[in-house]
């Protein structure tokens, strides 16, 4: 059965949240009354801060960090830029071949001054770690094919090699047990696994990489006390990793604070189970080996988009094949019905 029985309204069966999650019932009930507020001219700006701060500490909670160190923002790229841009000349950053372009693209825009970004298969990743390496830049869960990062051996090379990290959550945070603290910094989307309208993203610093970033997104909202810092100089920031929000947009942290309350609620490992047990059902009624992972990538044949339409199954092509993600929302009946349209139709 679901986790969170009476909270989804998915029509068929949905396996796409690697994609786009869906919305709790809550979090569509306080954006109608946000939206409502909005157009009756009831809404007061300072009201949303409290959805934000909401949302950071059940996000700090999630990722095992104090909700001090937690900036929040609308879009990965935005943060893993700020991270790219603080890099000296002739940095290496290792990533793994086929990244998710949001932590790759930032750090090959900083080719012009000498930062070298170099690219090796995701297997080989950790024992390519070496003293010459200043940064890895590497998603905790792959997004192509659901691929899961030991991340304790990366903690142990990157420290061993006195490299940073940084850590893309985005397709790991509401499903995976992640501890972030160990890593200089962390990133990750909110759209997804943890189940908000578009627009919010969350960027964890270490205490001591604060000084080493410099804000160059900081805005009103970066500010030590943000309503009284919205004119004029001095630069005042926060002393925390606040100095790197990004001034939000109001109603996605409405709906992101509501949808956050349901990982504190199942519990992390709760979530982890289910995702995994329902993944593991699928693809043993296939004919493959367990995994590790809510997400199974997997090769079928010509056919089988036409007739997981038709089945009402919603899921995703990545890279070239199938995609299925499992989340709190999804059942055995799930499982079963799209193992039951694949049935002989996976190559791989």
């Amino acid at each position: 059965m679901s986790l969170a029985p009476g909270e989804f309204d998915a029509e068929g069966c949905y396996l796409d949240t690697a994609s786009l999650g869906l919305p709790p019932r809550r979090s569509l009930t306080a954006l109608h009354a946000a939206l409502d507020s909005w157009a009756a001219g009831r809404s007061r700006a300072p009201d949303f801060d409290r959805d934000v701060e909401s949302a950071r500490t059940a996000y700090a909670a999630l990722v095992s960090v104090p909700p001090a160190g937690v900036a929040v923002g609308s879009q990965a790229s935005v943060f893993a830029g700020l991270v790219a841009s603080s890099l000296p000349a002739g940095s290496e950053v290792l990533v793994a071949a086929n990244e998710f372009t949001s932590i790759v693209f930032p750090f090959l825009a900083q080719a012009p001054r000498g930062v070298r970004v170099r690219e090796v298969p995701l297997d080989r990743l950790i024992e390519e770690v070496s003293a010459a390496t200043s940064l890895v830049a590497v998603s905790a869960v792959q997004s192509a094919d659901g691929r899961v990062l030991d991340l304790d051996a990366l903690a142990t090379a990157t420290t061993d090699a006195g490299a940073d990290v940084l850590l893309d959550t985005t397709q790991a945070a509401g499903w995976l047990p992640v501890d972030v603290g160990r890593f200089a910094y962390s990133v990750g989307g909110g759209y997804k696994w943890l189940l908000a309208p578009r627009g919010t993203c969350f960027f964890t610093v270490r205490p001591d990489r604060l000084d080493t970033l410099t804000p160059h997104a900081a805005g009103w909202y970066a500010g030590a006390d943000p309503w009284t810092s919205i004119y004029g100089g001095p630069l005042r920031l926060a002393p925390d990793a606040r100095r790197f929000d990004v001034s939000p947009a109001w109603h996605s942290w409405v709906g992101q604070a509501r949808s956050l309350e349901l990982p504190g609620e199942i519990g992390r490992e709760a979530l982890h189970a289910h995702a995994t047990r329902l993944a593991d059902r699928f693809r043993a009624a296939v004919g493959l080996s367990p995994g590790d992972s809510a997400i199974v990538s997997l090769t079928v044949d010509d056919a089988a988009a036409g007739l997981l339409e038709a089945a009402g199954v919603r899921a995703s092509v990545r890279a070239g094949r199938l995609r299925l993600a499992f989340h709190l929302y999804n059942t055995d009946e799930d499982a079963d019905r799209v193992a039951e349209v694949l049935s002989g139709r996976v190559l791989a």
